[in-house]
């Protein structure tokens, strides 16, 4: 709903907008199957129905398929997608330091705010003054009361989110991943003990 609402105040940079819009709806349809998924597998199990069960184990191997698609896609392109990133990032950034006040420049505000205590970092590197004067409202505190502001470049974060801690996305890809294939075999089990018990 927020990205609605800042899509219409950044009409110039709208495509960015409408990329970072096309992701949480995917997040939405992605979530929604999950739960009719999971719906179905739990259903089944309790009525005991085999074609359930059987849906339920098709449902699981075509979105570990789809996972494993996406992965890969990923790992392919990271460098892409960070560009693609730093791109959203630097729009966000130019619409910030707009010295003129506008409903534009407070969404830009709000997007940068995301990005720095996401990343725990500030700016691009290249801070000049007209970021300086805004820099304490969008900027993460540190707590340490000596060193106020995080001033580490944003840019080199998002870098470094595709590029060392790859190994931790992949860490989590792989948990999702063993999880749904013992789903998998436990649904498979479930149902041949359902088939191989006598009807009364």
């Amino acid at each position: 709903m927020w990205l609605q609402r800042a899509s219409r105040r950044m009409r110039t940079h709208t495509y960015m907008i409408c990329v970072a819009l096309s992701g949480v709806y995917v997040l939405i349809a992605i979530g929604a199957v999950m739960m009719f998924v999971g719906f179905l597998g739990c259903y089944g199990a309790i009525q005991e129905s085999q074609c359930l069960l059987g849906t339920f184990f098709t449902c699981l191997v075509i979105l570990f398929a789809c996972e494993v698609a996406a992965g890969i896609w990923g790992f392919i392109n990271r460098d892409t997608i960070s560009t693609e990133l730093i791109n959203f990032y630097d729009v966000a950034y130019i619409k910030a330091v707009d010295p003129v006040e506008s409903p534009s420049r407070q969404a830009a505000s709000k997007v940068l705010e995301v990005f720095h205590d996401t990343l725990e970092c500030c700016g691009k590197g290249d801070d000049n003054e007209l970021f300086t004067a805004v820099q304490v409202s969008v900027c993460p505190k540190k707590t340490n009361p000596v060193d106020l502001l995080i001033s580490q470049s944003c840019h080199t974060k998002l870098r470094d989110l595709f590029s060392e801690k790859l190994h931790v996305i992949g860490l989590a890809a792989l948990v999702i991943a063993v999880i749904m294939v013992f789903e998998m075999i436990f649904t498979m089990v479930l149902c041949c003990a359902i088939r191989n018990t006598p009807a009364y």
